[in-house]
């Protein structure tokens, strides 16, 4: 949430100092790069190695997707000699820290990567059940995951290890819904079914996952919009920017790069008035005005919580955090009231019950919805809680785990 306003702050310093249309220039260069990271506000900033590199930069990323959750039961843990290894439950070590690199577990494989940096999967008794051979791996989605072979080149594996994919494509994303998006030579996305087949013809300049039946693509004149599962084009590409439909709307960014939504047919059911527009969550969407405040506004685009805030995130079991003019945070309900004062320095979505708030001394704690705190403010960082834990890192840079009363576990 951090990164927002000083994104906001580089832009006004940018129009300040130049008095130029050219400031204006920046500003729109900075907003189409904000366009892309803003789909999702809250823990999905957290770095990833879901986005696939392409074949001639850097594998590796600073740290494996979501390294302070738990996920199936495990999460990943490292050693001072910065090996990766997992851990249970119950805070014990169960796969020895002996990987270079892995990321967490998805259907019940998690990807790891050896001395010789080659990629493999392992098992949760942390069996080698796919060899570590190929250049990059990323996740299982939907029974398949991609991988990079010596040529560069990308293809698919089943959990057995076997290619049911060649490896021919420059780029290959995850599958979703059935179809995964691949780059070829030419640097043109389409998409692929699970025998390899391609359903829609490599013809697009980018293409993201398919979600609720529509994939948002982008031509030849940088233009996005819309494609069915046939390849047809359901919404004409028109907008400067689209983001994923997200409760049977997606946010579009018309020629003024302004912000609104459309329904599933094209239609714009929400004017482009917007500064930003984040995706739906629970029935209401945060917006930004001309002022730069936030607030709420529901499906018929009707303001339900007025643009007052200075910052704002997506609703999230039932409550947003949102930062007040004295650069502070705290939470509100659907009708706009303050439920949670604010007072904490930073603050993320509630998760389980819970939600990581940072005092003035930028220790990180954990309140309940009544705004009590329920684990002191004594950790240096910390992830959210999922499935009954949370990861945390005290000064000296070594991570517990602890559980909803912030017994430590390891």
């Amino acid at each position: 949430m951090e990164n927002i306003g000083t994104l906001r702050f580089l832009i006004v310093l940018i129009c300040v100092i130049c008095a130029t249309g050219f400031a204006y220039i920046v500003y729109f260069i900075i907003k189409l790069v904000y366009e892309k990271i803003k789909i999702n506000p809250g823990h999905d900033d957290l770095p990833g190695h879901d986005d696939l590199p392409e074949p001639d930069e850097p594998d590796e990323p600073d740290e494996p997707e979501d390294v302070f959750i738990y996920k199936e039961g495990m999460t990943i843990v490292k050693n001072e000699m910065e090996y990766y290894g997992f851990q249970d439950l119950s805070g014990k070590v169960v796969i020895p820290c002996q990987w270079k690199f892995a990321d967490n577990f998805f259907e019940g494989l998690a990807c790891v990567k050896d001395d010789n940096d080659k990629w493999g999967f392992i098992d949760k008794t942390g069996k080698v059940v796919i060899p570590c051979k190929w250049k990059d791996a990323n996740k299982f989605s939907e029974g398949l995951a991609s991988i990079k072979d010596d040529n560069g080149k990308y293809g698919f594996i089943d959990k057995t290890g076997k290619v049911v994919i060649p490896c021919k494509w420059k780029d290959a994303n995850k599958f979703s819904e059935g179809l995964a998006s691949i780059k070829d030579d030419n640097g043109k996305y389409g998409f692929i079914d699970k025998t390899g087949k391609v359903v829609i013809p490599c013809q697009w300049k980018d293409a993201d996952n398919f979600s609720e039946g529509l994939a948002c693509v982008e031509d030849k004149n940088r233009k996005e919009s819309f494609i069915d599962k046939t390849g047809k084009v359901v919404i004409p590409c028109q907008w400067e920017a689209a983001v994923g439909f997200s409760e049977g709307l997606a946010s579009v960014s018309d020629n003024n790069w302004k912000e609104g939504f459309i329904d599933k047919t094209g239609k714009v059911v929400i004017p482009c008035q917007w500064e930003f527009a984040y995706n739906f969550s629970e029935g209401l969407a945060c917006v930004e005005d001309d002022n730069w405040q936030h607030g709420y506004i529901d499906k018929t685009g009707k303001v339900v919580i007025p643009c007052q805030w200075k910052d704002a995130d997506r609703f999230s079991e039932g409550l947003a955090c949102v930062e007040d003019d004295n650069d502070k945070w705290g939470f509100i309900d659907k009708t706009g009231k303050v439920v949670i004062p604010c007072q904490w320095k930073d603050s993320s979505d509630f998760s389980e019950g819970l939600a990581s708030i940072m005092d003035d001394n930028d220790k990180w704690g954990f309140i309940d919805k009544t705004g009590k705190v329920v684990i002191p403010c004594k950790w240096k960082f910390l992830g959210w809680f999922s499935e009954g834990l949370a990861r945390v890192e005290d000064d000296n840079e070594k991570w517990w785990t602890i559980d909803k009363t912030g017994n430590i576990l390891n």
